[in-house]
């Protein structure tokens, strides 16, 4: 039996920004989603509350040994006013693979789904609707058990904001400039690369800084073990088209399973363009760009499909498709969003309709 969410009301509403200063991460909707869990009592008092600071005590488990983990997915306007999201079953099953993974509680995932579609429902006027523009959800857990052993905390908190977003790209896909990375590493197999954990983003800020100060966009990381092959870029999957074909790098334990990965993958088989998952060296990708043959582009929620116009690795430099967004790329990312604001037919059934939901 589902639990009854409880709805606290704002006495008032924030003002809402203009569409053209979006950005990402920039302004959060009027409430958010909070769940408390114990031990002695699971999962319990949901709710929906004003969007306020939260207060923790200092010896929350979180800040010491980090329990942490997060989610991301968008909810959509079309252009008849309909609310939707796009494959969020996912993204809710790879919160409870994070989970696992960080020894926190699983959450009921048809559960959070129903909360999150109520959340959004509550603050649909937050949604906004120009080109290329979303509302981000951002589901997380994290320790909150005041004590300083290391093990596993008996309490923890499950809170769900939202905030719009602007178009990633503006008014058109631009290529960018990656640098391929030698001495960091992103994960290793084995490790926790494969989750969203908190401490996964910590720790790659130091090699994305040298590449930002280097005039690149993002990294492109390399395997722990052998510094050869290839994995992800920057926070998202990366895809390589050559001769035809299309591979991107096998689910290895260290590669985070993308939403946007899957999604590219399944709409390739559809198009009978044909796609591999293998291991890919950082030698092939060069000699397949020595041969003509080379198109690349990145995968992820946030942007869709980032299309790679440079690639630096051993300080030989490779200019990708005359720094010009490649016509897979481009086909790709019209399909894939055009299905997501409903201007596109969905023959795989990827999109939720959002609406009043009794809980």
């Amino acid at each position: 039996m589902q639990q009854e969410i409880t709805f606290f009301q704002r006495d008032v509403l924030k003002e809402k920004p203009d569409t053209a200063s979006l950005g990402f991460g920039k302004y959060y909707s009027d409430y958010m989603f909070v769940m408390d869990y114990h031990v002695e009592n699971g999962w319990h008092d949901p709710r929906i509350i004003p969007y306020a600071p939260l207060t923790l005590d200092p010896a929350a488990m979180v800040f010491h040994y980090g329990q942490a983990i997060f989610e991301g997915l968008k909810a959509y306007k079309s252009a008849d006013g309909t609310i939707q999201l796009f494959r969020p079953e996912k993204n809710m099953k790879r919160l409870n693979d994070s989970c696992d993974r960080l020894c926190i509680p699983q959450i009921d995932e048809s559960f959070l789904l129903s909360a999150i579609k109520q959340l959004i429902f509550t603050e649909k006027d937050w949604i906004p609707d120009g080109e290329g523009t979303s509302l981000y959800i951002r589901p997380f857990i994290f320790s909150t058990e005041p004590y300083l052993g290391v093990r596993p905390a008996n309490q923890y908190k499950l809170l769900v904001i939202l905030s719009p977003s602007g178009a990633y790209y503006g008014d058109q896909l631009s290529p960018v400039k990656i640098y391929v990375e030698e001495q960091y590493v992103r994960a290793v197999i084995g490790g926790v690369g494969h989750v969203k954990t908190s401490g996964n983003y910590a720790a790659s800020m130091k090699a994305q800084e040298k590449a930002e100060a280097n005039g690149f966009a993002q990294i492109l990381w390399l395997d722990a073990k052998e510094n050869k092959y290839v994995e992800e870029v920057g926070s998202m999957n990366i895809f390589f088209k050559i001769n035809g074909e299309v591979v991107t790098p096998k689910l290895n334990g260290s590669i985070l399973p993308g939403v946007t990965r899957d999604s590219v993958i399944e709409l390739l088989k559809y198009w009978n363009i044909p796609v591999h998952e293998a291991k890919i060296s950082i030698e092939e990708i060069f000699a397949a760009h020595e041969r003509g043959e080379l198109e690349v582009f990145g995968a992820g929620t946030a942007a869709v499909i980032s299309p790679v116009g440079e690639l630096n690795w051993n300080e030989r430099s490779i200019t990708i498709n005359d720094n010009k967004i490649g016509q897979l790329s481009q086909r790709i990312y019209e399909e894939i969003t055009g299905i997501q604001i409903g201007k596109k037919a969905d023959p795989f059934n990827w999109t939720v309709k959002v609406a009043p939901v009794e809980v």
